[in-house]
């Protein structure tokens, strides 16, 4: 199959550029013929050097998915629903997205490929639909992923919540000294050339750091902004994502509170799409790409296999060695009692409170430890600068 970017206009002479797949021009021509449109060109993708499709914003997408669950609800057909809201969406991007999925159903594709196709939608979403579909329930699986995006949206939101006083603070250090070595000590080391005393090695130390950086300074900028970004090149790709994550992983304290969170978010995924009638093993699938990460995910992808040969999901997860012990029990009684999802529900709930609860502990102690790093840092500067004025002071005495 190759990608085609297709020109069209539909019934109301509305002239839009779509992007299809289809094994020759000819065949997607005559599909669009067929469905009603006047079709101008059609042209291979590649051929147009089109950039990659702007990612949706979470909350517009929600915004979205709730307005389509009413328009279902109220009687409303997906695509008439679909044009609907195409036409009420501001972000031009979206709405171009919506406008081609439109295109996609009325050609006869299903909703959860016509979604897929965009490129920009999350998994999980495209699966839920595809399990809507099989079931013939469409309004119930939205809603339950409705729910899900919630919940997880609510708790990303407490937890950035939590990081920004402390990111803060350490904005506030990092300027505060930035400012002291460039701007206050150069003017202490012009006084003291003038004074021409001899000085302690503290103040020596402290001059020629701000010297050093007076004169370096415009160096060291587009150098770190250089190594910046080297470092995020690094950090996309397989090898350098890896070894970020063990390390993210390794840290001690957060490294267990970033385990528990993924686990938490691997949960709550997994029951959504177990609730919506997906199969556990394609649930899985779904669930470890939807991780970000990857040591959990690669997890979950071993897991399968095992699952596959007839284990049950704990003993699987539970060889991966990466899940931590509490979970593995929860999800064992789940399997025992035939309540799988409702206790994979109350493990992300679990872990998502412990989360919440390590992260204000660390929070609570990491705040007054950047404040004491801020005083000493200026008490620092301060008593090196002022030492020689100090001891004059002295020896006049």
């Amino acid at each position: 199959m190759n990608e085609f970017i297709v020109k069209l206009a539909d019934e109301r002479g509305r002239v839009q550029e779509q992007t299809h797949a289809a094994a020759t021009a000819e065949e997607l021509r005559s599909r669009f013929t067929q469905a009603g449109y006047l079709v101008y060109s059609v042209k291979p993708r590649s051929t147009l050097g089109r950039g990659a499709k702007k990612k949706i914003k979470l909350d517009t997408f929600l915004i979205f998915n709730q307005q389509f669950l009413t328009l279902i609800r109220a009687g409303l057909p997906i695509l008439s629903s679909i044009d609907l809201l195409a036409k009420r969406q501001k972000d031009l991007s979206f709405r171009a997205q919506l406008e081609d999925v439109g295109a996609r159903v009325k050609t006869g594709e299903s909703i959860s490929t016509a979604f897929e196709a965009q490129g920009t939608v999350p998994l999980i979403y495209t699966t839920t639909l595809l399990a809507g579909e099989r079931s013939g329930n469409l309004e119930e699986v939205l809603q339950r992923y409705l729910d899900f995006q919630r919940v997880s949206l609510t708790f990303r939101k407490k937890l950035r919540a939590a990081l920004i006083y402390p990111a803060f603070l350490i904005v506030m250090v990092t300027g505060l000294f930035t400012f002291l070595i460039t701007f206050v000590v150069p003017r202490f080391a012009g006084l003291y050339a003038q004074l021409g005393t001899k000085l302690p090695a503290m103040t020596l130390w402290m001059l020629a750091i701000g010297q050093d950086a007076q004169h370096d300074g415009l160096y060291a900028v587009p150098v770190l902004a250089l190594l910046a970004y080297l470092v995020v090149r690094w950090s996309r790709s397989d090898r350098g994502a890896d070894m970020i994550d063990r390390v993210r992983v390794k840290t001690p304290i957060l490294g267990s509170v970033w385990l528990k969170y993924q686990v938490g978010l691997f949960s709550r995924t997994l029951a959504t799409l177990l609730t919506g009638g997906l199969p556990l093993v394609p649930s899985l699938e779904t669930a470890a790409r939807s991780i970000e990460s990857r040591s959990i995910s690669k997890a979950v992808r071993s897991s399968v296999e095992t699952v596959r040969e007839g284990k049950g999901l704990a003993i699987s997860l539970d060889r991966t060695g990466v899940f931590p012990e509490l979970s593995i029990e929860m999800i064992e009684v789940g399997e025992s009692t035939g309540a799988l999802p409702q206790m994979l529900n109350s493990v992300a709930e679990f872990f998502e409170e412990d989360v919440q609860t390590s992260l204000a502990a660390i929070m609570s102690m990491i705040e007054p430890l950047i404040l004491i790093v801020m005083g000493a840092v200026v008490v620092t500067v301060l008593i090196a600068l002022y030492l020689p004025i100090l001891s004059l002071n002295g020896v006049g005495g």
